[in-house]
């Protein structure tokens, strides 16, 4: 509904999400909010998904996150029926027959995964259009990202050119750094005690600054400094450029703890111009 909004006030802007957990979602369902979203803003869409995380889906919604490549193969497969002429498909967690008619309207959105292990990077590369990154350093995105994709996508045999590779990228642009140091080092607390964000942590290099939160169950500036852009604008486009360099096709520049910070309006207008 807010990227109906965004879409009725704009003409040229690109809209995107990033990411719609699948496990609440049916794909069908997925597909004909998609599907509306990407005729009403012109084919201006692109369509992100997700597992999220166990916290989230069993905790808080009382669902349970079960064999995440497998499902996430076939709802990729409905989707994509679903976002056409319609799906048939018989599988072991979806079993769909689903048609309709619809009337000429804009090719369907692309499909980008989340993904962060290397198994969900090599799938995003296999079935997907692009894939979206959360809080990967550079570092992981060159060494280890980049080349589960390419393996991905020799799988299905594509190229991996054409493919997007979108970063979210922390920024905060600011003459107030210790300020936004301690609100991003607070902010990073939940996702340095995830599995999944530890083990890719240590992937890029950051083994140490996972062993000092575990001391002090505090994050170092050092990791911080690692995983965000924080500082005036030079220091924080160098950091957008870091993962220009490291093969991201688009920087998702997120201020840090949006939407709340003092320096988010600022952050945006100036990586507006970069």
């Amino acid at each position: 509904m807010l990227l109906a909004a965004y879409a009725a006030a704009t003409t040229r802007v690109g809209l995107g999400n990033g990411v719609v957990p699948i496990y609440p979602r049916h794909p069908v369902a997925m597909a004909q909010a998609a599907s509306t979203l990407n005729e009403v803003s012109g084919g201006r869409f692109r369509l992100g998904i997700g597992v999220s995380h166990k916290n989230a889906m069993e905790a808080m919604l009382g669902l349970r996150l079960v064999e995440p490549l497998a499902i996430m193969r076939e709802y990729v497969a409905v989707l994509r029926g679903a976002l056409g002429a319609g799906s048939e498909f018989e599988g072991r967690h979806y079993r769909v027959r689903w048609s309709l008619a619809l009337p000429k309207r804009p090719p369907a959105p692309p499909i980008y995964l989340a993904a962060l292990s290397v198994k969900m990077l090599e799938l995003a590369g296999e079935i997907a259009d692009g894939v979206i990154l959360w809080l990967c350093p550079p570092a992981y995105v060159r060494d280890v990202a980049l080349p589960a994709l390419e393996r991905g996508r020799r799988r299905a045999g594509k190229p991996l050119t054409g493919f997007e590779i979108v970063a979210a990228v922390p920024l905060a642009v600011t003459d107030d750094r210790p300020a936004a140091m301690a609100a991003f080092r607070a902010e990073l607390t939940r996702y340095v005690e995830q599995p999944f964000y530890r083990a890719m942590l240590q992937a890029a290099g950051l083994g140490d600054g996972v062993a000092a939160f575990d001391r002090d169950r505090r994050v170092p500036d050092a990791l911080a400094e690692a995983l965000g852009g924080i500082g005036d604008p030079r220091a924080a486009r160098t950091y957008v450029e870091a993962y220009r360099k490291a093969g991201v096709t688009l920087p998702a520049v997120r201020p840090i703890t949006f939407p709340d910070a003092p320096w988010y309006r600022r952050t945006v207008e100036e990586a507006a111009g970069w």
